[in-house]
This record gives C-alpha cells, structure tokens and sequence, in this order.
C-alpha cells in the first residue's frame, strides 16, 4: 500500500512515517520541508499520484487568530480536489477532541471548518478526534501562565503518546474509510490542573499550578467533559509515567 503523509516533518507526521514503514506500507513524505505545500499546492499533485490514502497531519502555524482558518480552508481545499484527482481512496484526518464544543477558539473554529470540509467533500474519508498529547501540554502550562502562577481549570483529560497516536493512524490507514469519526485517548484519566503539577514538578518548574475554574483554554471555558472521548475510543498503552521517564531519559 501506497500512503502520502502529509505533515511529515511535523511532531507527528516524523513518527507516523516511521510506524507506517515498520508495517510495511509504502511512503511519501510531504511538506514544505520535502518540496510538497498544500497550501501553495507546490508538488502537490506529485505526491499523491498512485497513492491509496492520504494522512493529513498539516497545522497552523498560529493558534490564536484568522490566520489557522485561512491555512486550514485553503489547505484541506486543495488536497481534498488533489486526492480526487488523484483517485486517492482514502482522505484520513488526524483532528481534536472535543472540536464541536471549543468553536468559541479561533484555533478550533478552524479545525471544524476541516472537518466539514471533509465530510461535505462525499470522498472516503476518516476522521480521528485525539484527545491532547503528553507532548503538548508544556505548551497549555505556558498559555495559562500568569506571572509566577499557572491557573488552569480541573476539567477531566484523558491524555494520550504522540507514539500511540501514531499507531493507531498507521493502522486505520491500512484499513478501509469508515465515512465516520473515530476518537483515541490516553489509557489514564486526569484533571488539567493536575497534570499541570506533575509536569512542572518533573521538570522542576518553580511555578505555582493554581486551580481557577473560570481559566480558559485555547480562550475556551470548559465543562469537566469537553475534553473527554464521547464515544468508545482507541486506547493508546503508554501511561503518563512510563512516557515521562522516557522523556526524561532522551
């Protein structure tokens, strides 16, 4: 099988190709690193000729303003019209969690533009909601800092391994559409507060974790479940300390 991985320099998109190698399939590597934007559309067309799916693990290089629904619109826009011209049969979309409920943010506005995009497009299709990555909740601690305190709600997360992420669209790709939404998390369920103290405690961070229910995140109030699966959900094995002593090690 043929598989056009498109964000392949990205955090995910570098361990997706190496997932998507070890099981056998065939890839391309596209992004602007290797001569393919899909918002430019440079080589674009290249990349996908005698694909059998695309993985589109593309973002915004902004989170905070127009500028993510620009490069959402745009980019899914043309790889959606490249995929069908280029008989792709299958479009799978790495996208959120809790995305239909956090469109007060810019940045998740943007992602429910792609996915109706997506779905409007009547291609086969995939849709992966992912609850947040380990690796990327330094980067909510730092937006919720406040001079010396981090205030950050207790709403529930179930956090997941950009690894297992990786898995588990490795193996959805090899597997025919689903024309439906599919939802992955973490094998562990936290507070946001919580999570916060063990990360910065780990990293031996001076800051004070403060519990503030009226915190936003990504500019959203959340209730305790807006960031929980609301289906039955692939679940990714690596539990936060096993990926917090690996992270330690590296």
């Amino acid at each position: 099988m043929k598989v056009t991985v498109m964000g392949a320099s990205g955090r995910i998109g570098t361990r997706l190709v190496e997932s998507l190698r070890q099981a056998g399939a065939e890839v391309v590597l596209a992004s602007p690193t290797f001569g393919v934007n899909s918002v430019t559309r440079e080589g674009l067309r290249a990349s996908l000729t005698g694909a059998d799916t695309v993985i589109d693990v593309t973002n915004a290089a902004s989170f905070g303003d127009d500028s993510a629904l620009e490069f959402f619109r745009t980019s899914t826009r043309n790889l959606l019209a490249a995929s069908a011209d280029a008989g792709v049969g299958h479009y799978l979309a790495l996208s959120i969690v809790g995305t239909p409920h956090l469109v007060e943010s810019d940045y998740f506005r943007a992602k429910m533009v792609q996915e109706n995009l997506i779905r409007a497009a009547r291609r086969p299709y995939t849709i992966v909601h992912s609850t947040q990555f380990f690796e990327f909740i330094s980067g909510v601690i730092d937006m919720a800092a406040d001079g010396n305190d981090i205030r950050l709600p207790s709403a529930s997360m179930r956090p997941i391994a950009a690894d297992d992420v990786a898995d588990v669209l490795t193996r959805l790709a090899l597997k025919p559409p689903v024309n439906d939404t599919v939802e992955i998390a973490g094998p562990e369920r936290f507070a946001l507060d919580e999570i916060a103290r063990i990360l910065v405690a780990a990293n031996e961070d001076t800051r004070e974790v403060i519990t503030d229910e009226t915190a936003r995140y990504y500019g959203v109030e959340l209730n305790d479940d807006t960031l929980l699966p609301r289906q039955p959900a692939h679940v990714g094995p690596v539990r936060l300390a096993d990926w917090l002593n690996r992270s330690m090690a590296d």
